[in-house]
């Protein structure tokens, strides 16, 4: 009797096994052989889930940001107050708890604007629209509890591209000392601008 494999648990298990190399090493410095010795499997076996390490990373990315994202809603119920939501938003950025994510979220960005294939731009997309109106939530719920002024749901877009324009900064120049606190800073100015008086 045949064996019948999960092929969706399967490629999952392979990307998890694999986790450890891609957080350690350069994407450039792995090779599919080394991936697939990691992961017990033979070379052969890994391409049947698998084109190239690239997709890996992909894989990688989506099991990881989806486990972050449900620690993340959790955390976000832990205040009501809206300057301290945005903060817990950009803790992805700089906490110790998101490293090794953010050095696989890396890699996909590096893929993305070096080689992306319609599938990964997609997803992108998908994730940025996600983010981006979970913030407007945030915001607008900051708005209904009168905490901040109306319009501040027009600064949405412009507080997200901050956060993570102060993360790609600060990993690739040597502008940034401490993101966490020049994060916090500018949420904090932000809102001494925006909260009602």
């Amino acid at each position: 009797m045949a064996i019948v494999v999960d092929k969706v648990q399967k490629k999952r298990d392979i990307a998890l096994a694999s986790k450890d190399l891609f957080v350690q090493n350069s994407l450039k410095d792995l090779t599919i052989s080394k991936i697939a010795s990691n992961a017990g499997i033979s070379k052969g076996s890994l391409y049947d889930y698998f084109l190239n390490k690239e997709e890996i990373v992909f894989e990688l990315l989506n099991i990881m940001l989806s486990e972050y994202d449900e620690y993340k809603k959790q955390k976000l119920l832990s205040t009501c107050k809206t300057k301290e939501k945005i903060k817990i938003f950009a803790e992805f950025f700089y906490s110790d708890t998101t490293s090794e994510l953010r050095e696989i979220y890396k890699d996909f960005i590096s893929i993305n604007l070096t080689t992306p294939n319609e599938k990964m731009k997609t997803y992108q997309s998908e994730c940025f629209t996600r983010y981006f109106n979970w913030m407007c939530e945030i915001i607008q719920d900051g708005i209904d509890n009168g905490e901040i002024i109306p319009e501040s749901i027009h600064i949405a877009k412009g507080i997200f591209a901050l956060i993570e324009g102060l993360f790609i900064a600060s990993s690739t120049t040597n502008s940034i000392d401490d993101l966490q606190k020049e994060l916090n800073t500018n949420i904090d100015t932000i809102f001494a601008l925006i909260e009602v008086k």
